[in-house]
């Protein structure tokens, strides 16, 4: 096994969706040239903005904004994961928020449209995702050479029976692209990440967006690399960016062996349904 250098992508997404792209392909670049071989991008990376103008703004897949981006794995050699999009026509009224994996020649590899949807009241602010999107139906883990990603995103990351059942089916990296809030987030946040990373030994690639606007903002940001003891290994400041991380999945291996928790579950009464 050999490590593998991945890059999380933080921006602050707005309404103008050209611009939007255009900053992301610059970090993309970057990243590429800083040697990640693995890059990913925050949720919402197309647009954000009131429901009005971001179901205008939705596109398909495949479409516009994923020719964008199969372009860019195409140019670095790299793999490129669309933390999410708005995917237009999902069942033909709501849309779905989608990501989307890119093998390096550009194909896609992999999509996955977001399962547990925000409905909250989030300090008197009522939000509902459910009346934009359509709750997604399935998992989604993607190989890509020793790694094997299990995709979430967002709001997903409060249920830990998703990520249990995507490290049955292979995990050792989550990714969790994510708009998280900044009033929910500065107290949940990290701890729900790591938590994620030491329950099921897993590498955690969190990015995030940061700023605003459109629903449940701002965004906190600290987009976060986190290796499977619960460390973190690398965090964004409060700017647009990226950051890198060297991972291992060889030291997956080794925790796992030393710390057998896995095995002691007691499947018998808590069975996970894959």
């Amino acid at each position: 096994m050999t490590t593998t250098r991945v890059a999380l992508v933080q921006v602050d997404s707005g309404r103008d969706r050209e611009a939007n792209l255009v900053e992301l392909e610059r970090w993309v670049l970057a990243a590429a040239n800083d040697g990640a071989k693995l890059i990913i991008t925050p949720e919402y990376s197309d647009v954000r903005g009131d429901k009005e103008w971001v179901s205008a703004q939705a596109t398909p897949i495949p479409g516009m904004v994923t020719e964008r981006f199969a372009a860019l794995a195409r140019q670095t050699g790299a793999w490129i994961q669309l933390g999410s999009m708005h995917e237009k026509g999902a069942d033909g009224q709501r849309l779905g928020n989608t990501s989307v994996v890119f093998s390096p020649d550009g194909s896609i590899a992999a999509t996955y449209r977001k399962m547990h949807l925000y409905d909250a009241v989030v300090n008197g602010v009522t939000y509902r995702e459910s009346d934009e999107f359509c709750h997604g139906e399935h998992l989604q883990n993607v190989q890509i050479g020793d790694l094997n990603l299990g995709l979430s995103i967002c709001y997903d990351m409060r249920f830990a029976e998703l990520f249990r059942t995507l490290r049955a089916r292979g995990a050792n990296v989550l990714v969790v692209p994510a708009a998280f809030n900044v009033h929910t987030g500065r107290d949940h946040w990290e701890v729900l990440l790591r938590a994620r990373a030491i329950e099921n030994q897993c590498y955690v690639l969190a990015a995030a967006q940061i700023g605003g606007p459109g629903p449940a903002m701002p965004c906190l940001g600290r987009s976060m690399i986190i290796d499977p003891w619960g460390t973190v290994l690398a965090c964004m400041p409060d700017q647009s960016g990226y950051i890198c991380a060297d991972i291992d999945p060889a030291r997956v291996a080794r925790l796992r062996e030393s710390l057998p928790a896995w095995d002691h579950r007691r499947g018998d009464l808590y069975p996970i349904q894959q």
